[in-house]
């Protein structure tokens, strides 16, 4: 097996085996930011003196090259190769000779690895902020076109006030702001370079650790070099936490949905497209999607637990079982954007019951709004209280089914336009122009 550790003993298969696992599966997918890693890299080796003109034309033509090649997916780690970091220098080294074999200078494999990582979870973290960004703006869509339909609230799971489909989907369009504050808070940790910490305590070599920052588009390093190594598994807990808050959000949603779509409620439905039936029953409607959704949500839910298990007593330092962190987080991104995605969909095909408040059992749902009337018009609170309540003891409370509500964020006054100023302006703040920008330019 090829390494850019290889000496000249060789390592007992059953050990390889064990310690490399499904290692190669994941580090495919940092091919890229492998490449990028290194195009900023040699950059700095040429401004301190460690590589030549020459050399630096010959090793930035040719990794711009194997970045096409991962592009258009024309990209392997050939069977025996450890890792990406080999797969990529072995290539350079068999096109372009000696040159290649230069751009591990100033460099371990534990921050080649960590400047992998971060530009992986901020390109994934960048797609889970567009997919949430379209379900959001789906929500705010059906709140506002729903806004006059109402839909019973409960507590308790019994009948308890007026809602309405606008303050339905508005409030879930709200918490995937709050979700975002949580997704923003990981990628502002994410966005620093560890780049020049080395094996995690430096270099002799005079590295130019701010270059390599701007090159890459990071906001800031991580400049503590120790710190750099120790972000690795905190880095992964911080950002499990904003998937498992994104996650939380679908899957309450999710369950709603599957209680709404039943027959007992009947408060929303689906082309039959987008449902299941059953084997013997030929009414039958299943929210397979959602409840598929919820399972998946509430697994991702546990995702920090999972990855503070890996981590919680490890000493400072690098340690081996820190790649298998990138089993639990390179699958969740996948599960998170493909929950937004289908969420999004679903919402886009779902059709609303506009007449559910003529049920009689909803009759109940009014007592507030009558006693709140009575109230309004001189009665004490207590008194409009217990008249409502023996009203409705004797059968004769016969409300009035009109709902006035005018305060922000109310069935009448939704404020959404706030809503969307919030969201505009978290999306705003993780800058990624910046990022775009700085990675054209490293490749073009």
């Amino acid at each position: 097996m090829t390494k850019l550790w290889q000496k000249d003993i060789d390592v007992n298969s059953l050990v390889e085996n064990f310690t490399v696992g499904r290692d190669t599966e994941f580090d495919a997918q940092m091919a890229a930011f492998d490449v990028l890693g290194s195009l900023a890299h040699t950059k700095m080796l040429k401004s301190i003196g460690l590589m030549s003109g020459e050399d630096l034309e010959l090793v930035q033509r040719e990794l711009k090259n194997i970045y096409a090649d991962i592009e258009k997916g024309n990209f392997t780690i050939e069977p025996g190769v450890e890792d990406v970091h080999s797969q990529v220098e072995m290539l350079l080294t068999q096109r372009i000779g000696e040159a290649g074999k230069k751009i591990h200078s100033g460099r371990s494999r534990n921050d080649q690895v960590l400047v992998d990582l971060k530009l992986f979870f901020r390109h994934e973290l960048q797609q889970v902020v567009a997919e949430t960004d379209n379900l959001f703006r789906e929500l705010i869509s059906l709140s506002e076109k729903h806004k006059n339909v109402l839909l019973p609230g409960y507590t308790h799971l019994q009948v308890a006030m007026p809602s309405s489909f606008g303050l339905w989907f508005g409030a879930y369009a709200e918490s995937l702001t709050d979700d975002l504050e949580m997704v923003l808070a990981a990628y502002k940790i994410t966005n620093k370079n560890p780049l020049g910490s080395a094996a995690g305590y430096g270099s002799s070599f005079p590295l130019n650790r701010t270059m390599t920052t701007e090159l890459l588009g990071f906001d800031s390093l991580n400049y503590n070099v120790v710190y750099a190594q120790m972000g690795r598994g905190k880095t992964e807990r911080i950002i499990a936490q904003a998937i498992s808050s994104i996650a939380a959000t679908l899957a309450k949603m999710a369950m709603d949905q599957t209680l709404y779509l039943s027959q007992n409620f009947a408060f929303v439905s689906y082309p039959d497209t987008l449902t299941t039936g059953s084997s013997i029953m030929p009414h039958k409607k299943n929210p397979d999607v959602w409840e598929i959704m919820r399972g998946k949500c509430n697994r991702l839910q546990a995702l920090p637990n999972d990855v503070a298990m890996m981590t919680t007593n490890l000493p400072s330092g690098y340690h081996r079982e820190l790649q298998l962190l990138k089993e639990l987080l390179f699958p969740a991104f996948a599960e998170l954007k493909s929950c937004l995605q289908m969420a999004t969909f679903m919402l886009q095909n779902i059709t609303v019951n506009t007449d559910i408040l003529n049920d009689p059992k909803y009759a109940y749902l009014f007592s507030v709004e009558e006693v709140n009337r009575m109230v309004l018009n001189g009665t004490p609170f207590r008194d409009a209280y217990k008249k409502i309540g023996m009203a409705i003891e004797q059968g004769e409370f016969n409300p009035s089914k009109t709902v006035i509500h005018t305060h922000e964020g109310s069935i009448g006054n939704l404020n959404n336009e706030r809503i969307i100023a919030a969201m505009e302006t978290l999306v705003n703040s993780f800058n990624f122009d910046k990022v775009t920008w700085a990675v054209a330019r490293l490749v073009k």
